[in-house]
């Protein structure tokens, strides 16, 4: 999601503060998500208005597609 002071951050979810900050979205993004894969957690990539643009799950999916 993107940091109050500029660059893109990454934070778990209700964290007041994020664990890494990253000066491209990009960055950010794959440190996010080596973190969700090694803690089996969903990881939310945010736009820059704050909304969430995407997820991807890397825990047990409850619930896994079917196919």
């Amino acid at each position: 999601m993107p940091h109050k002071d500029g660059g893109w951050q990454v934070k778990r979810d209700g964290d007041e503060r994020a664990s890494h900050r990253a000066a491209t979205k990009a960055d950010a993004e794959k440190i996010g998500r080596e973190i969700s894969r090694n803690q089996e957690t969903e990881l939310q990539v945010h736009k820059r208005d704050g909304t969430i643009g995407g997820s991807d799950s890397h825990g047990n999916d409850p619930n896994p597609p079917s196919g």
